[in-house]
């Protein structure tokens, strides 16, 4: 896409330090800077005159998230937001301002963490040992083996391995929540049966994913279990950051 302005990567407090050595995106890394107003900042750069989902640019977007991160609280903007200019950038920070720091105040200290849930690969034996549709469907498909017998079969393997990830996931969810400060639904994923992020508190990082390790290594012949983490709590900004 082509680009004009400032490419936003974050709002955090005012007078919040830059990790050294971290640079922008772009083809020549953009240099950057702090765009201050009242007690917040937005973290910018100039914005590439091309601008791609290119693995150099996320990862340079995301590595600084993580190191503005590691030195307190952030809003991180999703890839690929752009201000038209200071001071329509300005005007947003200012008319957001408290909102924004009622959110920094809400994130300081915590870490985002991934839970997603996927059927096991290898619980198909399971399903057609214990689903007695499934054990029906077979028999009937042996019996008159054809494409449709094949197909009902193939779809009620399918449902029971999804419900049978999508409860042992509820049930690690259920677990975790605790050792947390909240949870958030994600958006459907194509092969999940569950996602789901945690706020969790930084200092308890290691307690929570040990816990979650322990909970996915329990149900493994119903559920594989998939963490990502910490993470910039991209989850938990609302309309306040992440943008999308």
């Amino acid at each position: 896409m082509d680009c004009d302005g400032l490419y936003v990567y974050a709002v955090v407090r005012r007078g919040s330090a830059l990790p050294e050595g971290a640079a922008g995106v772009g083809d020549q890394p953009a240099t950057l800077r702090t765009v201050d107003t009242g007690k917040v900042a937005a973290v910018v750069s100039d914005a590439p005159a091309r601008l791609r989902a290119r693995r150099r640019d996320l990862l340079a977007h995301q590595d600084l998230l993580m190191g503005l991160a590691e030195r307190g609280p952030v809003l991180p903007m999703r890839f690929g937001v752009v201000a038209p200019n200071e001071d329509a950038l300005l005007a947003q920070l200012t008319a957001a301002e408290a909102h924004h720091l009622a959110t920094l105040g809400r994130l300081d200290g915590h870490v985002e963490v991934n839970v997603k849930a996927l059927p096991a690969p290898d619980s198909l034996a399971r399903v057609v040992k214990e689903d007695a549709t499934v054990r029906r469907l077979r028999e009937e498909a042996r019996r008159r083996p054809g494409y449709e017998a094949s197909v009902r079969l193939g779809e009620a393997v399918a449902t029971a391995l999804a419900q049978r990830a999508a409860e042992a996931g509820r049930e690690v969810v259920r677990e975790l929540a605790p050792l947390a400060r909240e949870a958030a639904k994600g958006p459907d994923v194509q092969g999940c049966t569950l996602n789901t992020s945690f706020l969790v508190p930084r200092d308890h990082s290691e307690r929570f994913r040990a816990a979650a390790e322990r909970l996915a290594e329990e149900r493994r012949n119903h559920v594989d279990i998939r963490f990502a983490g910490p993470l910039p709590c991209y989850s938990f900004v609302g309309e306040s950051g992440a943008g999308g």
